[in-house]
């Protein structure tokens, strides 16, 4: 299947991804690619990490025991793996076969900001590190930006090494406010970019969190990265599961994958034709790509209804440059 527009066509590899004979991935919310065109898949599965070559071919998995539940994956310019476990309130940092190199969590004592899982969906007030964190992303001076997004409404800028610097955002639909701050992406100028999830928009900051600009035309961003072109890939996860039930809210837009510049300027973008149909998006949750330009798509489906996608749902998608 082709997608895509312009100088920003895709053709989808059918069948990407190989496992082991009994292996199962059931969501994929989080997809990254080192130096070396592996690509990690961030599974919510028992293998919480699970490692193929570019071909699809697999290589190895790691990581159980160690992850609550799966929600990001970034991997920096050495290799470092860092990952975002939202229910253990924690970000770890591993090398590329898994070994620990460096934890920040708060998970005996997550922010008091009146959201509570099972209870209490509602960020009443900004906190501290962390309710549920959401996302992360390296500035090309080291830095590391987390989005703490489910429970609470806020940005955490650290150091290299896991040292708190500041904290921006608040709950509101305001500038520098955040219902869902859901990840986050920093260019090579160091602007830091906020995928404000439930606000429907982008919000863009300095590096000490000062408001610039927001985009509109956006639904429900999940993800982002930049590549070498300074062409930013969104996948947006649409509004048809963002009801208050089960049953898809036809009129919301359905999800899809942008292609913009660094003014939000929309160069290309994909989805499918029927949003309830066979082929589509359900909810496109992470995005990267590889040196060769390729894409790769994770998706979740807890809200698919009835609390599961299709068994064939294809949580994991690679589309080649055509």
């Amino acid at each position: 299947m082709r997608v895509g527009t312009g100088k920003f066509v895709y053709e989808e590899a059918d069948g990407w991804g190989q496992l082991p004979d009994g292996w199962a991935i059931t969501e994929v919310p989080g997809v990254a690619v080192d130096s070396q065109d592996r690509v990690y898949a961030f599974c919510r599965s028992e293998r919480p990490v699970i490692v193929f070559d570019r071909e699809g071919r697999f290589l190895t998995s790691w990581g159980e025991g160690m992850i609550k539940r799966a929600h990001d994956i970034f991997i920096g310019p050495d290799d470092s793996v860092y990952c975002v476990d939202d229910w253990g309130h924690a970000v770890h940092k591993f090398t590329t076969d898994g070994e620990l190199l460096m934890t920040i969590e708060t998970a005996d004592q997550p922010a008091d900001t009146g959201y509570i899982w099972e209870q209490q969906k509602t960020v009443l007030r900004a906190g501290p590190p962390f309710n549920y964190p959401t996302g992360i992303a390296l500035a090309p001076q080291g830095d590391l930006y987390v989005s703490d997004g489910y429970g609470n409404a806020r940005v955490h800028k650290f150091t290299a090494d896991g040292r708190l610097l500041l904290s921006w955002g608040e709950p509101g639909d305001g500038s520098g406010q955040f219902v869902t701050p859901h990840n986050v992406c920093v260019d090579k100028e160091g602007i830091v970019y906020v995928a404000d999830r439930q606000n429907c928009r982008m919000q863009l900051f300095s590096p000490q969190g000062e408001f610039i600009t927001h985009w509109h035309n956006i639904w429900w961003p999940c993800d982002m990265c930049i590549d070498a072109d300074d062409n930013m890939y969104v996948a947006e996860v649409g509004g048809l599961f963002m009801g208050e039930t089960k049953e898809p809210v036809l009129n919301h837009p359905p999800a899809r994958i942008t292609v913009r510049d660094l003014t939000g300027k929309i160069l290309s973008e994909w989805g499918m034709e029927d949003p309830l149909g066979a082929g589509r998006y359900f909810s496109p949750h992470n995005i990267a790509f590889d040196s060769q330009g390729s894409l790769y798509v994770g998706e979740v489906a807890v809200s698919y209804p009835g609390g599961a996608a299709p068994a064939d749902w294809r949580m994991l998608r690679k589309y080649v440059r055509a």
